[in-house]
């Protein structure tokens, strides 16, 4: 009896000591437990690796914005954090300024013309000025051709935001500067119908198919008669340089107003406010020496200013107070797109330790009287020169 007893309350398993059992399971359990946490660490290093790759490949930034930001301390332009680095910014061999119709392009333009021929860089201007919106194949034909320009180059033209990266190609820098709305919306009106300083039959030719009751149409009546030059979607027009092509950035709304905020922050150095032209001009200078260096100087000197009073649109008048309330309400997506530009313009100038002079107002400024008027030209001479005169500031 007792040796039965013996043989089964000692099987064969317990000839294995406890503890020893113990450690086996435990061991099982950290080695399973072990490759569980490889396996998700793997995948998600892969899963990372892949979206950094589709980033790349879909719309990352330019490297010498990448550059630019490590220069600025790391910043995004999102914060004012970090100082400068003693390091020289690298040189940029691709610029494109798809620059904002009666924006100040003109006095862009201008200067580049000058600095071409005093920097050696070659300055690439589009003739064309009435076609922003493109098809995916006319997006193509033109990135190629600007992509095959010879280095280093500044391509310009009016046309809304191109990604070189959604065909495979290098994405440059980009540039670009924008104004208050309503007085934006207020040149074009004028500019359409009246022209400017360079001759009196100027808007005869950029609308010799418009009738005298539309070319003398009261802008009060045109806003307040809501009429559909001064309604949506046509006072939809900065923000669309900035979203894109995709038709949704035609559309006022807040797809298209983050699209472009996005796009601000990743693929343009730069887009400066003609409210501040002069500090614009000195920022583009300290960002891009090989470019733009003594482009401050020649727009101060007498000789180009004779040039650009002649390009001052003529019979401009400032709507009524009503109106102008119609219109801010109307661009109200214009308007905080123009803010969060300001914003980070005003950042840029404190970053590179350029102060401004000038206060920020949280509502459009317009003139008071409401018979104001562009003040004719105080030039001895007119001068007609075509090459200076294509492209200039209507303000």
């Amino acid at each position: 009896m007792m040796k039965s007893n013996s043989n089964h309350s000692h099987p064969k398993t317990h000839h294995t000591p406890h503890g020893k059992t113990c450690r086996n399971w435990q061991s099982l359990l950290l080695f399973r437990f072990s490759l569980r946490n490889y396996g998700f660490c793997m995948g998600t290093l892969l899963i990372f690796s892949l979206g950094s790759l589709f980033y790349q490949l879909n719309g990352g930034p330019p490297n010498f914005l990448v550059a630019l930001r490590q220069y600025l301390g790391n910043s995004t332009y999102l914060d004012d954090h970090g100082g400068l680095s003693p390091k020289a910014l690298p040189f940029p061999s691709q610029v494109v300024y798809n620059r904002v119709g009666k924006c100040g392009s003109r006095t862009i333009v201008l200067l580049l013309r000058m600095l071409s021929e005093r920097h050696g860089f070659n300055f690439a201007a589009s003739d064309i000025h009435n076609k922003t919106r493109l098809t995916k194949y006319e997006q193509e034909t033109l990135i190629r051709n600007i992509s095959t320009t010879e280095q280093p180059y500044l391509f310009t033209r009016h046309v809304h935001f191109l990604n070189f990266s959604r065909f495979g190609l290098e994405q440059p820098t980009y540039i670009n500067m924008i104004r208050d709305p309503v007085n934006r919306f207020l040149s074009n009106y004028f500019f359409r119908r009246f022209g400017d300083w360079r001759s009196e039959q100027n808007h005869m030719v950029r609308t010799p198919g418009m009738k005298d009751e539309e070319r003398y149409l009261d802008i009060n009546e045109c806003i307040l008669e809501n009429y559909p030059e001064c309604s949506n979607p046509r006072l939809f027009y900065i923000i669309p340089y900035f979203c894109g092509q995709h038709p949704k950035c035609r559309e006022p709304g807040e797809w298209a107003l983050e699209r472009a905020k996005q796009n601000l922050n990743e693929y343009f150095l730069l887009v400066g406010i003609l409210e501040e032209l002069e500090d614009v001009l000195l920022l583009l200078e300290r960002l891009l020496p090989h470019y733009f260096t003594g482009a401050f100087d020649i727009y101060k000197s007498p000789d180009y200013r004779k040039q650009g009073n002649l390009t001052g649109t003529v019979k401009k008048q400032i709507p009524s107070p009503e109106a102008v309330e119609v219109l801010y309400q109307r661009m109200k997506y214009e308007y905080d797109f123009y803010y969060h530009v300001r914003d980070q313009f005003h950042l840029f100038k404190r970053k590179l330790g350029l102060k401004s002079q000038i206060v920020a107002s949280p509502r459009p400024e317009f003139l008071v009287s409401s018979h104001a008027e562009t003040e004719e030209p105080t030039i001895e001479e007119e001068d007609n020169d075509e090459n200076w005169l294509e492209d200039f500031n209507t303000r």
